[in-house]
């Protein structure tokens, strides 16, 4: 009989992180697939879930020490120290948020220790691998949160009201980056009543800007990016159409309210999209949000995690927008990696076995070295 996998859940040690990547309801399924689970006591708090609702579940709930001892596979928000994974079976998987590119010593270590790194943030964007995929899963929070922390930090209110004392207008509000987070920005915006518009460099959002009630804001008649990137995601602008979406932001950014930008592009720093001299022009009073700003901020003057105020106008950015939803983003989390292991799992191996689509996709280590092309040269 072959023995179950050991499944490892460690307390996330990351400043601000909030989240934990396995609840109740996961460890339950995963259990149901023949692991067994240990939890790190504490592991849940931040998310409201006691370690007494993952007893309940079936999981064990020991210290750090006692729940890596053995493990098979370490799950993770975000990647643990290597310090914590002494103990670990060898060439044992890392399933997690690794941020390769930001903290390529800890992929390297990983490599050292004999460990196989899987990064969840490199699924590729195919059918099949929607339920897996983190960044739609977290984006989505992040594009609400946004639009409810700007609402908080307006001091007017969204949606237009006739009152006997007179009518209030609705808040102007302008989303820039129509990825997920970008979408769900343009739906919480219309729910809270704000007047929407929205642009992307990627003519085939319009649509998707219509259907939700928003007006699009586009370059007619440039070229726009270089061209699509994998999976969807943008890539740079062409010289020429950065010249003319500057002018056209530059007209339509001063007479909005709020602003909310999530331009990212995977692996490098995020795009410039505001600059002072636009801030300067809008009203003073107006917020901008700006959910790039771990990767450097999509506007000039972004500092993650504080307010800045310029020109009168506020700029937020969080370095973690998803941790301030513990609970909706650890149930949502738990559940793409979750979906992960349960499509490769194979009862006859006792545990998941990958294919070269995904695995290739996702694989930062394996046998000692780094594999991964895009950290490789």
């Amino acid at each position: 009989m072959v023995a179950s996998r050991k499944i490892a859940v460690l307390k996330e040690r990351a400043s601000g992180e909030t989240r934990v990547s396995a609840t109740p309801e996961t460890v339950k399924k995963l259990l149901a697939l023949g692991a067994s689970l240990a939890i790190e006591s504490g592991a849940g708090a931040s998310a409201s879930i006691a370690d007494d609702d993952y007893r309940v579940a079936g999981a064990e709930v020991g210290d750090a020490g006692s729940v890596i001892a053995g493990a098979d596979i370490v799950l993770g928000v975000q990647g643990p120290e290597p310090g914590l994974l002494a103990g670990m079976k060898p060439g044992g998987w890392i399933v997690a948020g690794l941020d390769p590119f930001g903290q390529r010593a800890r992929i390297d270590a990983y490599a050292q220790a004999g460990l196989e790194a899987l990064a969840m943030e490199f699924m590729p964007r195919i059918t099949r691998a929607q339920s897996m995929d983190i960044l739609s899963s977290q984006s989505n929070l992040a594009g609400y949160k946004a639009v409810i922390l700007a609402a908080d930090t307006y001091g007017r209110a969204f949606p237009m009201m006739m009152t006997a004392a007179g009518t209030i207008s609705a808040a102007k509000c302008f989303v820039m980056g129509v990825g997920v987070a970008g979408l769900q920005a343009i739906a919480t915006a219309r729910r809270l009543g704000a007047q929407v518009s929205a642009t992307d460099v990627r003519s085939a959002t319009k649509e998707q800007i219509l259907s939700l009630g928003a007006k699009p804001i586009f370059v007619e008649n440039v070229a726009g990016i270089e061209g699509e990137g994998a999976g969807g995601y943008a890539t740079e602008m062409s010289e020429e159409y950065q010249k003319a979406q500057g002018q056209l932001v530059s007209n339509h950014i001063a007479k909005q309210d709020i602003v909310i930008t999530t331009a990212l592009i995977p692996g490098r720093p995020a795009p410039r999209l505001i600059s002072d001299a636009q801030i300067a022009s809008m009203k003073p009073g107006s917020v901008i949000f700006d959910l790039a700003a771990p990767q450097g901020g999509n506007v000039e003057g972004t500092v993650a995690d504080e307010v800045v105020e310029k020109h009168g106008v506020r700029i937020i950015g969080l370095s973690n927008t998803p941790a301030h939803l513990p609970a909706d983003a650890s149930a949502l989390f738990a559940r793409n990696l979750y979906n992960f292991l349960s499509a490769f799992w194979d009862k006859e191996a006792g545990g998941p076995v990958l294919d070269e689509e995904i695995g290739g996709a996702i694989r930062l280590t394996q046998g000692g070295r780094i594999v991964h092309e895009r950290l490789l040269g």
